[in-house]
Parts: structure tokens; C-alpha cells; sequence
């Protein structure tokens, strides 16, 4: 049987805790924050591990607002993702203040990493079918050594994603009769007004996009040896940047996307039903607390999680 991880990039959670920090506001009847709910549909799935991907300096409030709970309940790790842990011969501009992406948070979780593992973000609520596609995927299908990536990821309906508090970015996708995703697009604030889907590019742009498209929401399953990409494209990426570039990051959707293109990955889309949801504005956080609300009563959770 193999062994399965959840990877848990947290981060970009701020550099204090309490008041403030989206991420760490408690949602649930019992003070559980965001992240609680994702470990226990987690868990329920049938993974094994769980790896916090954090910063060193915030270990210890970490700790206690979180991992030494689910330490009494799943096997935890931590990864820490530093700004200065960079490959041989590159050196942190002077004024980078950020980590350096989605890429490298994972990359640094690699030898924590035995078999597959799936990828989330922190601060957003994926619902129960995500994680269980996902593992079901790694562990009856997902094909660990061949020539091309066999990679997955929970593919959420773009209007099951959006704020009603403002816009949102996500990662709009195109998608194959086979449910093989063809390329994934950073597309912005997208929202809802009058019925009608809106959306910008990076350069603010207005631009389509569709109802019924796939939005991906940084859910991701890999095979271990996806660990192999993210440490020969890191170097190739800092190489790239351009001199004064403070903000550019190593993210996964492109080196995804990257992958694609070569040839050298397939990923499968896992369709969700389920309705994201997340702290994106602060006028979001009632909403949260009373979808949980709703799926506690209707059975989903109980009013206790661990």
C-alpha cells in the first residue's frame, strides 16, 4: 500500500498571529480554523502524513495554534520554506522580503516525501470530494515510473469558487473531452454582477470567461519524483529573473504549464461539486462560519472535530 501525504502550504500566514491573520480565524463552533476542516476530510480519505510547510520563525506559534493538536490525532511534519534557501550559487536580492512561491514551498518539503502527495493551499475550504478523488487517483491509477508525469488536480466549477464580497483570482482551465488538462491561465478578479461572469489579466484587461469552466484552486496530487522538477527548474527560474525583480515567484502553475507544453506530464482533472470557500475579504468570514454551520447540521462534521 503506499504511503500518502497531505502538503499544507502555510507559509504566507502572516508574521504574527491572532487578530488579522485571515488564515487563523476561527470558523467553527469550536474555535477550528480553516485548515482544521481540510486535515479531517483529509484524513478521512485515507492519507497518512501530514506536512505544514511554514516559517521557521513562526514555528512556535504555529504550534500552538494548530500542529500540536493535529499531532494527537495524524503523523505531522514540518517543512520550513526560507527566503534564503536558495540552490549553489544564487544569492537573495537584497530587497526580496517574500519566499519565493507555491514551487518552491513544496520543494521544500521533499524530504519529508516518500510516495505521492497532494498539495493545498492554508487558508481555503475544499470540501470533502477533492480529497478523496485525489487519494483514490494516487492510489489506484496514478502511474509513479514513467517517462511522463502522471499528475492530478481537483477541478472546482468556476462559479462554486467566487467571493461575494469582491473579486477573486483564480487559475482558469481547458480541459479535454478525456478530463486532461490542455493549459491553466492565472486569470483576476473575477466576479459575478448581474449574472454575468467578469475577469481581467495581469495587466488589468478585461477577458471571458466561461460558466461551467474549471478553476483550479492550488489542489494538486503528485507522484514523489514530481519533487525532481521542482529541484532542476528552481535554478533555471532564479536564472531567468531579471535584475531589480524583487516580486517574480516560483509557482506551480507554471511549471506545470511548462510541463505540458514539453510534453513530459499529463493531469488528470478530478471534477468537485463541492463549493469553495475562504477568507478572501473580511466581510467573508460570517459567510464561512455559517456554510460550516450548515454542514455540521446536515451531518458533514461533527460539532467537534478531534
Amino acid at each position: 500500500m503506499k504511503n500518502t501525504t497531505l502538503v499544507i502550504m502555510a507559509a504566507g500566514i502572516g508574521s504574527r498571529f491572532g487578530g488579522g491573520i485571515k488564515q487563523l480565524e476561527p470558523v467553527g463552533p469550536g474555535g477550528e480554523i480553516i485548515m482544521d476542516y481540510s486535515i479531517y476530510d483529509a484524513l478521512q480519505a485515507g492519507f497518512d502524513k501530514i506536512v505544514f510547510v511554514i516559517r521557521r520563525d513562526l514555528e512556535k506559534d504555529f504550534r500552538e495554534v494548530i500542529g500540536n493538536r493535529i499531532e494527537k490525532v495524524a503523523n505531522v511534519a514540518y517543512a520550513f520554506q526560507e527566503i534564503d534557501a536558495l540552490p549553489e550559487g544564487f544569492t537573495k536580492p537584497s530587497r526580496r522580503t517574500k519566499p519565493w512561491g507555491t514551487g518552491q514551498a513544496v520543494l521544500s518539503a521533499r524530504d519529508l516525501v516518500e510516495g505521492p502527495f497532494m498539495v493545498i493551499n492554508a487558508d481555503d475550504y475544499y470540501g470533502k470530494e477533492g480529497f478523496r478523488k485525489i487519494h483514490d487517483y494516487m492510489i489506484h491509477q496514478m502511474q509513479e515510473d514513467c517517462s511522463v508525469y502522471d499528475l492530478c488536480m481537483g477541478g472546482f466549477l468556476l462559479e462554486n469558487t467566487l467571493s461575494e464580497n469582491g473579486g477573486v483570482t483564480r487559475g482558469i482551465c481547458q480541459v479535454d473531452r478525456d478530463n486532461l488538462l490542455q493549459t491553466v491561465v492565472e486569470t483576476y478578479d473575477i466576479r459575478l454582477e448581474d449574472g454575468k461572469l467578469h475577469a481581467a489579466d495581469e495587466q488589468g484587461h478585461p477577458v471571458a470567461v466561461q460558466a461551467g469552466c474549471h478553476a483550479s484552486m492550488n489542489m494538486w496530487g503528485f507522484p514523489a519524483s514530481f519533487m525532481n522538477v521542482l529541484e532542476e527548474g528552481f535554478p533555471e527560474f532564479l536564472a531567468g529573473i531579471k535584475e531589480g525583480d524583487v516580486k517574480s515567484e516560483y509557482l506551480l502553475p507554471m511549471v506545470i504549464n511548462q510541463l505540458l507544453v514539453q510534453g513530459r506530464a499529463t493531469v488528470k482533472v478530478l471534477e468537485t461539486p463541492d463549493k469553495w470557500f475562504g477568507v478572501t475579504y473580511k466581510e467573508d468570514k460570517q459567510s464561512v462560519v455559517d456554510s460550516l454551520q450548515t454542514l455540521i447540521a446536515k451531518g458533514f462534521y461533527p460539532e467537534k472535530l478531534y
